[in-house]
């Protein structure tokens, strides 16, 4: 259950109550009746009234959003594999596997001292 004074977006209208999909409304009651198909009442406020909704016509925003970041995201690495013709990140991205991160810094890093005495090594030479 979602908790009360939550903002969710309306993302379908099951029982056709002439709702407009994409508006926002907040959860203001649960409706426990067990006889009932509706599961929320839902403030709207740019219709400004009450309506009982199933919880599969709402989803959070926080979702939403999510969701369509991580869409935006698989189209721009769709983009650029195919603006640089990597098969290899085309066909991974297509199949849904998991992206590794960029690969990280070499381990043979060398310790200061050392560093420094082989600048100043080439320098004197």
């Amino acid at each position: 259950m979602l908790p009360l004074g939550q903002k969710v977006i309306i993302v379908a209208d099951s029982f056709e109550q002439n709702l407009t999909i994409g508006d926002h409304g907040y959860i203001i009651a649960y409706d426990r009746n067990v006889d009932n198909a509706f599961d929320y009442v839902v403030r709207i406020p740019k219709m400004n009234k009450h309506i009982f909704l199933p919880s599969a016509d709402i989803e959070l925003e926080e979702v939403l959003i999510s969701l369509e970041a991580s869409r935006i995201e698989r189209e721009a690495l769709i983009d650029y594999a195919l603006a640089t013709n990597n098969a290899e990140l085309f066909h991974r991205v297509m199949n849904g596997e998991e992206i590794e991160p960029a690969a990280e810094m070499n381990n043979d890093t060398v310790p200061q001292d050392d560093f420094v005495r082989q600048v100043n090594l080439k320098a004197w030479i």
